[in-house]
């Protein structure tokens, strides 16, 4: 029995005992009964038993101001249409993990989450913390790679890509008389061009964080995957350190190392704020992420915003492109409120889904497919405006020869062997030992595949 029946069972047998938490009796709650059995025989919509003491903890990993006004309208809509509350817990994405982590450690776990890595919903599900979606997610048309269903069960409820691709100064490129780069060596002509103290130019040319975090798994392995690399084989063999692969990382940790005088000092202190901090305020010309910059900046800086381009990841010699894949979701944890939780989540996902995903409209790119077409979401302005973005977001997704991986996805299956390494953080520990304790490439990489071996035999 779940915990979510388990607690409906104890519940009742409470209340016709007259020990109710609440301190009703008996006689009362025979009435309530009474009264939704009335209402459901002449066609009514019956009210929740004891809608007033329930409430649906949920926490929001979007902090953007309209994002949080999008939810919390929808739970107040949400509680008057049913009299069930909708607890709006709001922190940055980057710590939604460790929220949770902690929420369920205390005893009191959220009913609903925001999770943006699939390796820490793998990790969950593993400890059987979360409760299968599968009837919720059968009811809409998914696009490819985002389910990520664990032996049948999806678990989460993925509301954008949130692909990850480099973001550049347009216009700088424009007065440079410069084109989107082909590969590494085109790469590293533009940053040179761009940086310096002269006219079109900027102090420096791009912020890549290398520190342990889930800014740097997230936006400084495009390039690695473009140029072919894996970490596992079929068989979940590390690989990373076969003759084959060690030879394509060791090109990357070149090109990583060399794109060092480009970047602002202290790589391995930035994170997800510089990513669009040191890009809006002129410091770099190039920066990774996602639509979330451009969507930022058109709310401050519209014309700024307007001279954004985009280009994919580019691979050593020009003939691979790739993108970090990325992923922000929901997951609906094993609790008391369970059953209300499955409830509220399909409720928003037919009647508000669409308004929270125009509250940043290019960073927050559809996953159901059905949403493309709806005369709702098309009616957004800066879908028209930023067109040349959104394309590229749809070519991504029909585009077979654009490679999308990421580390919490890697291995011949969706499993939690990938997002415990993900958390481990060998990948931005060896590009810490090639950038900044200048180790042999060789050494870098057989110190993060000993370290993923260790990871995935744990």
């Amino acid at each position: 029995m779940s915990k979510a029946k388990d607690f409906k069972s104890k519940r009742l047998s409470a209340d016709l005992a007259g020990t109710t938490g609440g301190g009703s009796s008996r006689r009362t709650v025979i009435k309530g009964i009474g009264a939704a059995a009335g209402a459901a025989a002449i066609g009514l919509h019956a009210p929740f038993v004891h809608a007033a003491e329930k409430t649906i903890r949920f926490l929001n990993g979007e902090p953007s101001r309209e994002s949080v006004r999008a939810m919390r309208f929808a739970g107040a809509q949400y509680e008057k249409e049913t009299g069930i509350k909708v607890q709006m817990d709001t922190i940055p994405a980057g710590k939604a993990f460790e929220k949770v982590q902690a929420s369920i450690k205390s005893g009191r776990p959220y009913d609903i989450a925001t999770l943006i890595f699939v390796g820490d919903v793998l990790i969950l599900a593993d400890e059987k913390k979360l409760v299968p979606i599968n009837d919720l997610i059968k009811k809409y048309d998914w696009g490819p790679r985002i389910l990520f269903p664990v032996k049948g069960n999806n678990y989460w409820y993925p509301y954008d890509y949130n692909l990850c691709w480099i973001n550049c100064r347009q216009d700088l490129y424009d007065a440079k008389g410069l084109k989107a780069p082909q590969n590494w060596d085109g790469m590293m002509s533009n940053l040179d061009a761009l940086q310096g103290t002269g006219e079109n130019q900027l102090p420096h040319g791009i912020v890549h964080p290398i520190g342990s975090n889930g800014a740097t798994n997230y936006t400084a392995f495009g390039y690695m995957w473009a140029n072919g690399v894996e970490l596992f084989d079929d068989n979940w063999n590390v690989v990373l350190d076969s003759p084959e692969m060690a030879a394509k990382v060791g090109e990357y940790l070149d090109f990583m190392s060399a794109m060092t005088k480009y970047m602002p000092p202290a790589p391995a202190q930035a994170g997800w704020a510089n990513l669009v901090g040191d890009f809006q305020t002129d410091k770099i010309s190039h920066t990774p992420g996602t639509g979330r910059l451009i969507d930022t900046m058109n709310v401050r800086m519209p014309k700024r915003a307007a001279n954004v381009g985009t280009f994919l990841f580019p691979s050593k010699g020009g003939d691979k492109f790739a993108v970090n894949h990325g992923y922000d979701g929901w997951v609906v944890l094993d609790t008391a409120m369970t059953d209300e939780a499955l409830k509220f989540l399909e409720w928003f996902s037919d009647e508000h889904l669409i308004n929270f995903l125009h509250t940043s409209p290019v960073h927050y790119q559809p996953t159901r497919l059905d949403i493309y077409e709806d005369p709702r979401w098309q009616a957004h302005p800066d879908l028209e405006q930023f067109k040349h973005i959104t394309e590229m977001q749809k070519q991504v997704l029909s585009d077979k020869d654009i490679i999308i991986r990421s580390i919490d996805t890697e291995g011949p299956e969706v499993d939690v062997r990938a997002g415990k390494v993900f958390r481990s953080y060998a990948l931005p520990e060896m590009l810490q030992n090639k950038m900044v304790r200048n180790m042999s490439n060789a050494e870098c990489i057989k110190t993060a595949a000993d370290k993923i071996r260790a990871t995935v035999a744990g």
